[in-house]
Protein backbone atom coordinates (compact mmCIF):
# COMPACT_ATOMS: atom_id res chain seq x y z
CA UNK A 1 0.00 0.00 0.00
CA UNK A 2 1.29 3.38 -1.27
CA UNK A 3 2.34 5.79 1.63
CA UNK A 4 -0.60 7.97 -0.39
CA UNK A 5 -3.46 5.61 0.56
CA UNK A 6 -2.06 4.40 4.02
CA UNK A 7 -4.06 3.31 6.97
CA UNK A 8 -4.03 6.37 9.07
CA UNK A 9 -2.82 5.99 12.74
CA UNK A 10 -5.12 6.76 16.09
CA UNK A 11 -2.91 10.41 16.16
CA UNK A 12 -3.55 11.08 12.45
CA UNK A 13 -7.45 10.25 13.56
CA UNK A 14 -7.46 12.62 16.37
CA UNK A 15 -5.62 15.38 14.68
CA UNK A 16 -7.91 15.72 11.77
CA UNK A 17 -11.25 15.30 13.86
CA UNK A 18 -9.58 18.44 15.63
CA UNK A 19 -8.52 20.29 12.59
CA UNK A 20 -12.30 20.09 11.37
CA UNK A 21 -13.36 20.96 14.82
CA UNK A 22 -11.41 23.83 14.61
CA UNK A 23 -12.64 24.87 11.06
CA UNK A 24 -16.28 24.18 11.38
CA UNK A 25 -16.18 26.56 14.57
CA UNK A 26 -14.85 29.23 13.01
CA UNK A 27 -17.45 28.70 9.93
CA UNK A 28 -20.42 28.54 12.63
CA UNK A 29 -19.37 31.67 14.27
CA UNK A 30 -19.51 33.70 11.30
CA UNK A 31 -22.96 32.40 10.11
CA UNK A 32 -24.42 32.53 13.61
CA UNK A 33 -23.07 35.90 14.21
CA UNK A 34 -25.30 37.16 11.44
CA UNK A 35 -28.27 35.64 13.05
CA UNK A 36 -27.57 37.54 16.57
CA UNK A 37 -27.28 40.78 14.55
CA UNK A 38 -30.08 39.90 12.14
CA UNK A 39 -32.61 39.76 15.30
CA UNK A 40 -30.44 42.09 17.05
CA UNK A 41 -29.05 45.09 14.98
CA UNK A 42 -30.09 45.09 11.62
CA UNK A 43 -33.71 45.95 11.67
CA UNK A 44 -32.62 49.44 12.95
CA UNK A 45 -29.16 49.44 10.45
CA UNK A 46 -30.73 48.50 7.80
CA UNK A 47 -34.12 48.57 7.44
CA UNK A 48 -35.54 51.30 9.26
CA UNK A 49 -39.02 52.88 9.42
CA UNK A 50 -40.94 49.33 9.32
CA UNK A 51 -43.42 48.38 11.18
CA UNK A 52 -42.41 45.53 14.14
CA UNK A 53 -43.66 42.95 12.01
CA UNK A 54 -42.33 44.11 8.77
CA UNK A 55 -38.64 44.51 9.73
CA UNK A 56 -38.88 41.09 11.76
CA UNK A 57 -39.80 39.65 8.20
CA UNK A 58 -37.38 41.61 6.44
CA UNK A 59 -34.35 40.63 8.69
CA UNK A 60 -35.29 37.33 9.03
CA UNK A 61 -35.55 36.91 5.39
CA UNK A 62 -31.73 38.03 4.73
CA UNK A 63 -30.89 35.47 7.10
CA UNK A 64 -33.11 32.94 5.67
CA UNK A 65 -31.13 34.27 1.79
CA UNK A 66 -27.98 32.91 3.06
CA UNK A 67 -29.58 29.39 3.92
CA UNK A 68 -31.02 29.19 0.32
CA UNK A 69 -27.44 30.11 -0.98
CA UNK A 70 -26.58 26.88 0.49
CA UNK A 71 -27.63 23.98 -1.56
CA UNK A 72 -25.98 25.88 -4.78
CA UNK A 73 -22.74 25.94 -2.43
CA UNK A 74 -23.13 22.31 -1.73
CA UNK A 75 -23.22 21.71 -5.70
CA UNK A 76 -20.49 23.85 -6.65
CA UNK A 77 -18.42 22.91 -3.43
CA UNK A 78 -18.99 19.38 -3.86
CA UNK A 79 -18.35 19.09 -7.39
CA UNK A 80 -14.91 20.30 -6.46
CA UNK A 81 -14.51 18.34 -3.24
CA UNK A 82 -15.12 14.95 -5.66
CA UNK A 83 -13.03 15.78 -7.86
CA UNK A 84 -10.14 17.33 -6.87
CA UNK A 85 -9.91 16.77 -3.04
CA UNK A 86 -11.48 17.51 0.57
CA UNK A 87 -8.67 19.33 1.86
CA UNK A 88 -8.29 21.91 -0.58
CA UNK A 89 -11.97 22.60 -0.91
CA UNK A 90 -12.27 23.30 2.68
CA UNK A 91 -9.44 26.05 2.62
CA UNK A 92 -11.15 27.78 0.31
CA UNK A 93 -14.67 27.77 1.91
CA UNK A 94 -13.09 29.10 4.94
CA UNK A 95 -11.48 31.68 3.06
CA UNK A 96 -14.62 33.11 1.54
CA UNK A 97 -16.59 33.17 4.71
CA UNK A 98 -14.03 34.90 6.31
CA UNK A 99 -13.78 37.50 3.33
CA UNK A 100 -17.59 38.02 3.46
CA UNK A 101 -17.76 38.27 7.54
CA UNK A 102 -15.27 40.92 7.35
CA UNK A 103 -17.43 42.97 4.42
CA UNK A 104 -20.54 42.78 6.43
CA UNK A 105 -18.31 44.67 9.34
CA UNK A 106 -17.07 47.29 7.07
CA UNK A 107 -20.84 47.91 5.74
CA UNK A 108 -22.33 51.37 5.90
CA UNK A 109 -25.92 51.33 6.99
CA UNK A 110 -29.36 52.48 5.31
CA UNK A 111 -28.59 56.31 6.50
CA UNK A 112 -25.32 56.45 4.50
CA UNK A 113 -25.49 54.64 1.54
CA UNK A 114 -29.04 53.82 0.96
CA UNK A 115 -30.92 50.51 -0.71
CA UNK A 116 -27.40 49.47 -1.60
CA UNK A 117 -27.03 48.75 1.87
CA UNK A 118 -29.58 46.15 2.17
CA UNK A 119 -28.53 45.33 -1.12
CA UNK A 120 -25.12 44.60 0.08
CA UNK A 121 -25.77 42.24 2.78
CA UNK A 122 -27.37 39.97 1.00
CA UNK A 123 -25.29 39.99 -1.33
CA UNK A 124 -22.58 39.16 1.75
CA UNK A 125 -25.15 36.25 3.16
CA UNK A 126 -25.73 34.74 -0.05
CA UNK A 127 -21.50 34.68 0.25
CA UNK A 128 -21.90 32.88 3.77
CA UNK A 129 -24.48 31.09 2.33
CA UNK A 130 -22.31 29.55 -0.28
CA UNK A 131 -19.14 28.77 1.95
CA UNK A 132 -21.07 26.82 4.93
CA UNK A 133 -22.63 25.47 2.11
CA UNK A 134 -19.35 23.77 1.09
CA UNK A 135 -17.85 23.53 4.32
CA UNK A 136 -19.94 20.83 6.33
CA UNK A 137 -19.93 18.28 3.93
CA UNK A 138 -15.79 18.71 2.88
CA UNK A 139 -15.21 19.01 7.49
CA UNK A 140 -17.97 15.58 7.67
CA UNK A 141 -15.85 13.69 5.32
CA UNK A 142 -12.65 14.58 5.66
CA UNK A 143 -13.20 13.45 9.86
CA UNK A 144 -15.19 10.62 8.62
CA UNK A 145 -13.09 9.22 6.29
CA UNK A 146 -10.12 8.80 8.29
CA UNK A 147 -11.87 6.93 11.21
CA UNK A 148 -12.39 3.40 11.75
CA UNK A 149 -15.75 1.95 10.32
CA UNK A 150 -16.55 1.09 14.03
CA UNK A 151 -16.20 4.28 15.74
CA UNK A 152 -17.75 6.92 12.20
CA UNK A 153 -20.57 8.13 14.58
CA UNK A 154 -18.60 9.07 17.01
CA UNK A 155 -15.16 10.96 14.54
CA UNK A 156 -18.49 12.39 12.69
CA UNK A 157 -19.48 14.08 15.61
CA UNK A 158 -16.42 16.54 15.87
CA UNK A 159 -16.99 18.85 12.65
CA UNK A 160 -21.15 18.75 13.97
CA UNK A 161 -19.30 20.43 17.24
CA UNK A 162 -18.84 23.38 15.47
CA UNK A 163 -22.02 24.51 15.74
CA UNK A 164 -22.79 24.34 19.37
CA UNK A 165 -19.10 25.78 19.73
CA UNK A 166 -19.81 28.77 17.07
CA UNK A 167 -22.71 29.63 18.64
CA UNK A 168 -21.04 29.88 22.16
CA UNK A 169 -18.56 31.87 21.03
CA UNK A 170 -20.84 34.18 18.52
CA UNK A 171 -23.41 34.30 21.40
CA UNK A 172 -20.15 35.41 23.51
CA UNK A 173 -18.89 38.01 21.74
CA UNK A 174 -22.46 39.84 21.02
CA UNK A 175 -22.88 39.65 25.04
CA UNK A 176 -19.20 40.90 25.82
CA UNK A 177 -19.86 43.60 23.36
CA UNK A 178 -22.96 44.64 24.55
CA UNK A 179 -22.00 44.26 28.04
CA UNK A 180 -18.85 46.75 27.88
CA UNK A 181 -20.38 49.91 25.77
CA UNK A 182 -23.19 51.65 25.94
CA UNK A 183 -26.51 50.21 23.80
CA UNK A 184 -26.17 53.65 21.79
CA UNK A 185 -22.43 52.69 20.83
CA UNK A 186 -23.17 48.98 20.70
CA UNK A 187 -25.93 49.63 17.81
CA UNK A 188 -23.91 52.42 15.98
CA UNK A 189 -20.47 51.09 15.57
CA UNK A 190 -19.70 47.90 18.45
CA UNK A 191 -21.31 45.05 16.90
CA UNK A 192 -19.07 45.32 13.82
CA UNK A 193 -16.15 44.29 15.86
CA UNK A 194 -17.22 41.16 16.28
CA UNK A 195 -17.32 40.89 12.64
CA UNK A 196 -13.80 42.65 12.36
CA UNK A 197 -12.50 39.96 14.61
CA UNK A 198 -13.30 36.84 12.10
CA UNK A 199 -10.14 37.91 9.96
CA UNK A 200 -8.09 36.87 12.43
CA UNK A 201 -10.23 33.66 12.88
CA UNK A 202 -9.60 32.38 9.60
CA UNK A 203 -5.96 32.80 9.83
CA UNK A 204 -5.82 30.31 12.76
CA UNK A 205 -8.28 28.10 10.87
CA UNK A 206 -6.16 28.28 7.66
CA UNK A 207 -3.23 27.23 9.77
CA UNK A 208 -4.96 24.20 10.93
CA UNK A 209 -6.46 23.32 7.50
CA UNK A 210 -3.17 22.95 5.94
CA UNK A 211 -1.45 20.83 8.03
CA UNK A 212 -3.71 17.68 7.64
CA UNK A 213 -3.34 15.10 5.10
CA UNK A 214 -6.02 13.99 2.12
CA UNK A 215 -8.87 11.62 3.33
CA UNK A 216 -6.90 8.30 2.64
CA UNK A 217 -10.57 7.03 0.88
CA UNK A 218 -10.52 10.29 -1.64
CA UNK A 219 -6.82 9.44 -2.17
CA UNK A 220 -7.27 6.04 -3.08
CA UNK A 221 -10.70 6.47 -4.97
CA UNK A 222 -7.92 9.33 -7.21
CA UNK A 223 -6.94 5.98 -8.45
CA UNK A 224 -10.18 6.06 -10.82
CA UNK A 225 -10.74 8.83 -13.77
CA UNK A 226 -12.95 11.12 -11.03
CA UNK A 227 -16.60 11.92 -12.38
CA UNK A 228 -17.61 14.58 -14.92
CA UNK A 229 -20.28 15.39 -12.98
CA UNK A 230 -21.23 14.11 -9.46
CA UNK A 231 -24.69 15.92 -9.56
CA UNK A 232 -25.59 13.99 -12.19
CA UNK A 233 -24.92 10.77 -10.37
CA UNK A 234 -26.34 11.66 -7.59
CA UNK A 235 -29.99 12.77 -8.90
CA UNK A 236 -30.15 9.66 -11.43
CA UNK A 237 -28.62 7.36 -8.73
CA UNK A 238 -29.28 8.42 -5.35
CA UNK A 239 -31.79 10.53 -4.64
CA UNK A 240 -33.76 8.38 -1.83
CA UNK A 241 -30.49 8.87 -0.01
CA UNK A 242 -30.85 12.61 -0.63
CA UNK A 243 -34.29 12.94 0.21
CA UNK A 244 -33.88 11.13 3.51
CA UNK A 245 -30.74 13.28 4.18
CA UNK A 246 -33.39 16.01 3.52
CA UNK A 247 -35.97 15.13 5.70
CA UNK A 248 -33.28 13.99 8.85
CA UNK A 249 -31.89 17.61 8.77
CA UNK A 250 -34.89 19.38 8.36
CA UNK A 251 -36.31 18.93 12.00
CA UNK A 252 -32.64 18.63 13.24
CA UNK A 253 -31.93 22.28 11.60
CA UNK A 254 -35.61 23.49 12.76
CA UNK A 255 -35.10 22.72 16.33
CA UNK A 256 -31.63 24.58 16.60
CA UNK A 257 -32.19 27.34 15.34
CA UNK A 258 -35.80 28.02 16.82
CA UNK A 259 -33.79 27.41 20.22
CA UNK A 260 -31.41 29.95 19.37
CA UNK A 261 -32.14 32.79 16.81
CA UNK A 262 -36.06 32.55 16.96
CA UNK A 263 -36.40 32.33 20.88
CA UNK A 264 -34.10 35.51 21.75
CA UNK A 265 -35.94 37.45 18.68
CA UNK A 266 -39.33 36.13 20.45
CA UNK A 267 -38.12 36.79 23.34
CA UNK A 268 -37.04 39.92 23.28
CA UNK A 269 -39.92 41.69 21.24
CA UNK A 270 -42.45 39.45 22.57
CA UNK A 271 -42.00 38.91 25.96
CA UNK A 272 -39.89 41.27 26.58
CA UNK A 273 -37.21 39.51 28.10
CA UNK A 274 -33.44 41.36 27.76
CA UNK A 275 -31.05 40.17 24.97
CA UNK A 276 -28.05 39.18 27.54
CA UNK A 277 -30.28 36.65 29.20
CA UNK A 278 -31.53 35.13 26.59
CA UNK A 279 -28.15 34.98 24.73
CA UNK A 280 -27.05 33.53 28.49
CA UNK A 281 -29.47 30.47 28.32
CA UNK A 282 -28.45 29.90 24.56
CA UNK A 283 -24.90 29.71 25.33
CA UNK A 284 -25.41 27.28 28.46
CA UNK A 285 -27.72 24.99 25.99
CA UNK A 286 -25.00 24.91 23.77
CA UNK A 287 -22.09 24.37 26.22
CA UNK A 288 -23.87 21.42 27.69
CA UNK A 289 -24.93 20.46 23.86
CA UNK A 290 -21.12 19.43 23.44
CA UNK A 291 -20.32 16.46 25.29
CA UNK A 292 -24.06 15.41 25.16
CA UNK A 293 -23.49 15.06 21.42
CA UNK A 294 -20.27 13.09 21.81
CA UNK A 295 -21.72 10.64 24.10
CA UNK A 296 -24.91 9.95 22.27
CA UNK A 297 -22.52 9.79 19.08
CA UNK A 298 -20.24 7.22 20.44
CA UNK A 299 -23.47 5.26 22.08
CA UNK A 300 -24.56 5.48 18.40
CA UNK A 301 -21.95 3.09 17.23
CA UNK A 302 -22.43 0.45 19.24
CA UNK A 303 -26.40 0.69 18.90
CA UNK A 304 -26.58 1.66 15.22
CA UNK A 305 -26.78 5.32 13.98
CA UNK A 306 -30.23 5.50 12.32
CA UNK A 307 -31.58 4.09 15.15
CA UNK A 308 -30.20 6.68 17.66
CA UNK A 309 -31.79 9.30 15.23
CA UNK A 310 -34.89 7.88 15.61
CA UNK A 311 -34.57 7.90 19.60
CA UNK A 312 -33.23 10.95 19.54
CA UNK A 313 -36.43 12.40 17.50
CA UNK A 314 -38.90 10.90 20.05
CA UNK A 315 -37.11 13.17 22.95
CA UNK A 316 -37.06 16.37 20.46
CA UNK A 317 -40.54 15.72 19.87
CA UNK A 318 -41.75 16.56 23.44
CA UNK A 319 -39.45 19.11 23.81
CA UNK A 320 -40.98 20.90 20.72
CA UNK A 321 -44.51 20.67 22.33
CA UNK A 322 -43.67 21.87 25.25
CA UNK A 323 -41.10 24.78 24.07
CA UNK A 324 -42.61 27.66 22.97
CA UNK A 325 -45.72 27.44 25.26
CA UNK A 326 -43.56 27.38 28.47
CA UNK A 327 -41.41 29.96 27.14
CA UNK A 328 -44.63 32.05 26.32
CA UNK A 329 -45.25 32.18 30.19
CA UNK A 330 -42.57 34.98 30.22
CA UNK A 331 -40.69 33.49 33.75
CA UNK A 332 -37.60 34.07 33.42
CA UNK A 333 -36.52 30.85 35.42
CA UNK A 334 -39.02 29.13 32.94
CA UNK A 335 -37.83 30.95 29.65
CA UNK A 336 -34.22 29.65 30.53
CA UNK A 337 -35.44 26.12 31.36
CA UNK A 338 -37.25 25.90 27.93
CA UNK A 339 -34.65 27.34 25.89
CA UNK A 340 -32.00 25.00 27.53
CA UNK A 341 -34.00 21.63 26.84
CA UNK A 342 -34.88 23.04 23.31
CA UNK A 343 -31.33 23.26 22.65
CA UNK A 344 -30.01 20.09 24.57
CA UNK A 345 -32.84 17.64 22.91
CA UNK A 346 -31.42 17.45 19.31
CA UNK A 347 -27.77 16.24 20.37
CA UNK A 348 -28.77 12.75 20.25
CA UNK A 349 -29.89 13.22 16.69
CA UNK A 350 -27.31 15.91 15.36
CA UNK A 351 -24.23 13.92 16.34
CA UNK A 352 -24.64 10.83 14.44
CA UNK A 353 -26.64 12.56 11.75
CA UNK A 354 -22.90 13.02 9.97
CA UNK A 355 -21.75 9.73 9.68
CA UNK A 356 -24.98 9.21 8.78
CA UNK A 357 -24.99 11.11 5.75
CA UNK A 358 -21.33 10.29 4.71
CA UNK A 359 -22.19 6.72 4.17
CA UNK A 360 -25.52 6.90 2.25
CA UNK A 361 -23.04 7.56 -0.26
CA UNK A 362 -19.98 6.14 -2.38
CA UNK A 363 -16.51 8.20 -2.07
CA UNK A 364 -16.53 9.59 -5.68
CA UNK A 365 -20.51 11.46 -5.32
CA UNK A 366 -19.70 11.63 -1.20
CA UNK A 367 -19.36 15.33 -0.92
CA UNK A 368 -22.36 16.20 -3.27
CA UNK A 369 -24.74 13.90 -2.13
CA UNK A 370 -24.23 14.43 1.25
CA UNK A 371 -23.62 18.33 0.97
CA UNK A 372 -27.23 18.80 -0.79
CA UNK A 373 -29.01 16.73 1.43
CA UNK A 374 -27.98 18.47 4.33
CA UNK A 375 -28.54 21.96 2.92
CA UNK A 376 -31.72 21.48 1.86
CA UNK A 377 -32.65 20.35 4.99
CA UNK A 378 -31.29 23.12 6.75
CA UNK A 379 -33.10 25.54 4.32
CA UNK A 380 -37.07 23.37 5.24
CA UNK A 381 -35.82 23.81 9.07
CA UNK A 382 -33.35 26.76 9.75
CA UNK A 383 -34.20 28.96 6.91
CA UNK A 384 -38.17 28.53 6.88
CA UNK A 385 -38.61 27.32 10.59
CA UNK A 386 -38.24 31.05 11.91
CA UNK A 387 -40.43 32.90 9.45
CA UNK A 388 -43.23 30.41 9.39
CA UNK A 389 -43.33 30.29 13.39
CA UNK A 390 -43.70 34.18 13.09
CA UNK A 391 -46.23 34.16 10.75
CA UNK A 392 -48.24 31.20 13.04
CA UNK A 393 -47.79 33.37 15.83
CA UNK A 394 -49.45 36.15 14.29
CA UNK A 395 -52.29 33.92 13.06
CA UNK A 396 -55.04 32.55 15.69
CA UNK A 397 -53.45 29.41 16.05
CA UNK A 398 -50.81 30.74 18.19
CA UNK A 399 -48.04 29.29 20.14
CA UNK A 400 -49.61 25.94 19.99
CA UNK A 401 -49.73 25.95 16.26
CA UNK A 402 -45.87 26.64 16.77
CA UNK A 403 -45.70 23.50 18.94
CA UNK A 404 -47.42 21.14 16.75
CA UNK A 405 -45.40 22.97 13.70
CA UNK A 406 -41.93 22.39 15.33
CA UNK A 407 -43.26 18.39 16.61
CA UNK A 408 -43.98 17.72 13.46
CA UNK A 409 -40.97 18.52 11.56
CA UNK A 410 -39.00 16.81 14.17
CA UNK A 411 -41.11 13.64 13.47
CA UNK A 412 -39.73 14.37 9.64
CA UNK A 413 -36.38 13.68 11.23
CA UNK A 414 -37.28 10.52 12.66
CA UNK A 415 -39.06 9.23 9.36
CA UNK A 416 -35.94 10.19 6.98
CA UNK A 417 -33.76 8.07 9.75
CA UNK A 418 -35.92 5.27 9.60
CA UNK A 419 -36.12 4.92 5.73
CA UNK A 420 -32.71 5.98 5.50
CA UNK A 421 -31.58 2.85 7.43
CA UNK A 422 -33.73 0.57 5.44
CA UNK A 423 -32.44 1.84 2.22
CA UNK A 424 -28.57 1.19 4.04
CA UNK A 425 -29.33 -2.36 4.93
CA UNK A 426 -30.69 -3.38 1.35
CA UNK A 427 -28.28 -1.66 -0.44
CA UNK A 428 -24.76 -0.83 1.28
CA UNK A 429 -22.00 1.71 -0.10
Amino acid sequence: MSASTAQPTPTDVRKVALASLVGTTIEWYDFFLYALAAVIVFRSQFFPGTSELAGTLATLGTFAVGFIARPLGGVIFGHIGDRIGRKMTLVTTLVTMGVATFLIGLLPTYEQIGAAAPILLVVLRIAQGLAVGGEWGGAVLISVEHAPEARRGFYGAFPQLGVPLGLITSNLAILILAGVMPSEQFLAWGWRIAFLISALLVLVGLYVRLRVTESPEFAAARENPPLQLPIVTVVRNHWPQVLCGTAIFSGITAMGYMAATFAIQYGSTTLGIVNTFLILAVIVGAIVEVPLSLWFSAKSDEIGRHRMIVYGSVVAGVAAIFFLPVMSTAVPALVFIAMFFARVSGSPMYGPAAAVAAGAFPVEVRYTGASIGYQFGAIAGGALAPIIATLILASPAGVWGVSAYLAAMVAVTGIGAYVAGRLAARQPV
